[in-house]
């Protein structure tokens, strides 16, 4: 085998056993919420039309997209984000059914970024996508179903960093600034780079007083969403969109208040959001311990229409499952899977392999996660390496106990035996996890 072949594709991952498993346990966890919120799921192409995912996703993300040319000459490219997609099938294919129309989608997603902690080429992302309402309480409930997900993956110390991105272009627009020259802004925005973003605004003709008020709006942050969006209200008094758009993210922080949910919210007025078809709320997720986003997501009511659906008001969510994994990892959170029973079954001696191959279908069939010795190893070496694997209960079949109906159970976590009827069996290793 050739020595190039020993690593995998710069910026992809061999994901082993344990890996994989935290992944797939948090994309179930994702699944079963969303059905929980009654979302639906669907599943779109990886490959899809350049200029479908070239649409509205912001310079920056169009640079880092995997384009190639397919053999019927065609210009294709791998997903970047699942929204295009979801927005493409919405509006061609699902133009009839009743709104609002909840739909979510998991699966693997792929940019050309330059590889780095929790930044890889090829990722896992859940996306709960919400159409046909522009109130404010379908933002709020993007906003508690985020919040619902990270509770229950048991994710402890986290925030949404919440703006709204027609503050931003509320007042350009009052401005005459052009929407191209926009998110050029928006993109500096996006890269914290708030100087280089006011000294565009300025060639693009943005008048003293504009410059003033987004650098004032820069300095707007906190944790008391009231007073800070009191705060941006008083800074651009003077742009009537942009007011509006103050009051309306009021309105979806208050809904989200009242849900109970308990959301921590950090608002700060000069973020932006590099994906260009954003006209609403926009929200990332951070973990304390890390300092890059784990998902986010924001409102975009005119993608639809971009894709020729009509006007269908949007909102969504993008959570990252690799990172929700490596923000786990940071804060020494125990997986449940690990938590769930593992047995393992061995048979004493070739005459009792039948025998434990059936005990081993009826553990299976109770719900248990259940392997049989298949080395032929003995008793005490089978135990051992059950051991080492973290198996949580071992069932021991010899010919003795089988003729009475029962077997050999042993908690591997105490060190502890006791002989139990096949009966008993499955009531005993549920009372000793």
């Amino acid at each position: 085998m050739s020595s190039a072949f020993r690593q995998t594709v710069r910026g992809m991952r061999d994901l082993l056993p344990d890996e994989a498993e935290k992944l797939r346990s948090i994309e179930e966890s994702a699944r079963e919420l969303g059905k929980l919120y009654g979302y639906r799921e669907v599943i779109t192409p990886v490959v899809e039309h350049y200029e479908l995912l070239a649409a509205k996703i912001g310079e920056e993300n169009r640079k880092r997209m995997y384009v190639f040319e397919d053999l019927g000459g065609r210009r294709v490219a791998l997903r970047p984000e699942f929204t295009a997609s979801v927005a493409r099938l919405v509006a061609t294919k699902m133009v009839s059914v009743p709104q609002p129309l909840r739909l979510f989608s998991v699966g693997s997603l792929y940019r050309y970024d330059e590889p780095q902690f929790g930044r890889y080429r090829e990722f896992w992302q859940a996306n709960y996508e919400l159409f046909g309402s522009s109130k404010p309480e379908a933002d709020a409930e993007i906003l508690v179903i985020t919040d619902d997900l990270l509770k229950r993956i048991d994710l402890r110390s986290y925030h949404l960093k919440i703006n709204h991105v027609g503050i931003l272009r509320g007042v350009l627009d009052g401005e005459g600034i052009a929407e191209e020259q926009q998110n050029n802004v928006m993109q500096l925005l996006d890269k914290k780079q708030w100087e280089d973003a006011l000294s565009l605004v300025r060639e693009a003709g943005g008048s003293q007083r504009c410059l003033d008020s987004l650098r004032s709006l820069f300095e707007i942050r906190g944790r008391e969403p009231v007073q800070v969006t009191h705060e941006m209200g008083e800074v651009i008094g003077g742009f009537p969109r942009a007011l509006e758009a103050v009051k309306n993210l009021s309105g979806i922080l208050s809904l989200a208040e009242e849900s109970g949910a308990g959301i921590d919210f950090y608002v700060e007025a000069g973020f932006a959001r590099g994906l260009e078809y954003y006209t609403g709320m926009i929200f990332e997720i951070f973990a304390t311990e890390m300092d890059i986003a784990l998902g986010g997501g924001g409102r975009y009511d005119k993608l639809i229409e971009l894709f020729g659906g009509g006007m269908v008001p949007a909102v969504g969510v993008a959570p990252g499952i690799d990172r929700m994994s490596l923000a786990l990892d940071k804060q020494e959170v125990v997986s449940r899977e690990s938590a769930v029973e593992r047995v393992f079954v061995i048979p004493v001696g070739e005459d009792m392999v039948s025998e434990a191959l059936k005990v081993s279908s009826l553990l299976r069939g109770e719900g248990f996660r259940t392997e049989i010795e298949a080395m032929g190893r003995s008793v005490s070496r089978a135990l051992s390496d059950a051991d080492r694997r973290g198996i949580t209960h071992a069932v021991i079949v010899g010919a003795r106990e089988m003729r009475e109906g029962k077997v050999v159970l042993r908690d591997m976590k105490e060190r502890s035996q006791e002989t139990v009827s096949l009966k008993r069996l499955f009531e005993r290793i549920k009372e000793t996890q």
